[in-house]
């Protein structure tokens, strides 16, 4: 999985690092997204995807990446 921020859209809401801190955090200056991994490990896609459907500005999406 890779995972996208639109930082442009993003309200600062923090349901995404709520839903999954590892992979997101946000700016302490206004609470912008921060993608803190963007390839995150299959134990975290789930959260992501919940993360992702939460986003209330729909600023996170997802797409899925083929295992090498």
């Amino acid at each position: 999985m890779r995972v996208h921020i639109d930082q442009d859209k993003c309200c600062g809401a923090g349901s995404c690092v709520l839903s999954a801190p590892d992979v997101f955090d946000q700016r302490d200056e206004d609470g912008i997204v921060v993608l803190v991994d963007a390839e995150p490990p299959a134990e975290l896609h789930d959260a992501v995807r919940e993360a992702a459907a939460l986003c209330p500005a729909a600023a996170i999406t997802t797409e899925q990446t083929e295992r090498v």
